[in-house]
């Protein structure tokens, strides 16, 4: 391992908790500093994103794959302080946002350089830690999974949300036409502010009826959903001919009952993802993908993540109470001060 002249410290604070439970489980302890391993490098974290995932793996229901820290986190910003073999010494003291499969919610963190990717002087660290998960998760579902092109117009549930927000600002620089849902007035109005091109209250209207009336009863090219459930049926629905679904969770449940012979009839496409089991190798090749086609754009200035709110990391509890409620708008943020 190459360290810089700064020694780094044998031991750090971070959020482990050792039970499951509500947010009141989320709290600092000190735990050894990481190591880096071959291909890894060692981040002084500056700042990490809150996700759903963190959430379900604090209720016990989303565990760490094997190898992965227990420490939350999934997203995270900082500046490399030692490399692992096999780095390339040009990486030391580079500011990057990283993908991780655990580990974000503390002062140091380590990540495999091929999920590194350098932050420009367009972005904050709070801006760039809330980027990767919801990054990768939508271009790697709706523009490779869905092949979502110019032109297209698709349907994404929860507007609002991390990934909601960010499939707004990913369509409209690569243009595609976007509705979403979400669940008030007020969320649709800040959905259409940062860009959607509509915005359906599902309280208030049935979606799959609006989706019919936006599209002209042509139906959309693909659905993003993480609800699932009852909800799947219904998305078919809003599916134009030759449309795909993408699930990439099961918020309202884990079981659907679909009309089979309409999937075959108007050949659809049923498919779904998850990211963080993914191996290092497949995540690295969407980072390096990442680089070159959207990366020029967070550089330039023309993407950056809504945010909603910022909490410092001892108070985690906060910030999962947050999320928790609904109201958040965008990504919720932890700094490590």
């Amino acid at each position: 391992m190459t360290a810089l002249p700064l020694t780094t410290p044998e031991t750090m604070i971070a959020i482990d908790p050792e039970q499951r439970g509500g947010p009141e489980v989320l709290i600092p302890v000190e735990r050894p500093v990481p190591q880096p391993e071959a291909g890894e490098v060692l981040i002084r974290v500056a700042a990490a994103g809150v996700n759903r995932p963190d959430v379900l793996q604090r209720k016990g229901g989303y565990p760490p794959p094997p190898g992965a820290p227990s420490i939350l986190g999934l997203e995270l910003a900082g500046e490399i302080v030692a490399l692992g073999t096999g780095v390339e010494t040009p990486w030391l003291g580079q500011r990057v946002a990283a993908l991780v499969a655990g580990g974000g919610y503390a002062h140091y963190a380590v990540a495999p350089v091929g999920q590194c990717l350098q932050v420009p002087d367009a972005l904050s660290m709070a801006e760039a830690a809330a980027m990767p998960e919801t990054l990768y998760t939508v271009w790697t579902n709706l523009f490779e999974r869905a092949y979502v092109a110019e032109g297209d117009t698709v349907l994404v549930h929860g507007g609002t949300s991390g990934i909601g927000t960010m499939a707004i600002k990913l369509a409209g620089l690569f243009g595609v036409t976007i509705i979403v849902t979400a669940g008030s007035d007020e969320k649709c109005a800040a959905a259409r502010a940062l860009g959607a091109d509509h915005a359906i209250n599902y309280k208030t209207h049935d979606f799959v009826a609006e989706v019919q009336a936006i599209t002209g009863g042509k139906g959309v090219a693909a659905v993003l959903d993480m609800v699932g459930g009852d909800y799947v049926p219904r998305n078919l629905q809003c599916l134009a001919d030759d449309g795909r679904h993408v699930s990439i969770a099961v918020q309202g449940g884990a079981m659907a009952t679909i009309p089979i012979f309409e999937v075959m009839r108007r050949r659809l496409t049923l498919t779904g993802s998850t990211l963080r089991p993914r191996d290092a190798a497949f995540k690295a090749l969407v980072t390096d993908e990442l680089a070159r086609t959207v990366w020029p754009l967070v550089t330039a200035g023309q993407l950056k993540p809504a945010i909603d709110t910022t909490f410092p990391l001892a108070e985690a509890a906060e910030a999962h109470r947050r999320m928790e409620s609904g109201d958040h708008i965008g990504k919720i943020v932890l700094t490590m001060g």
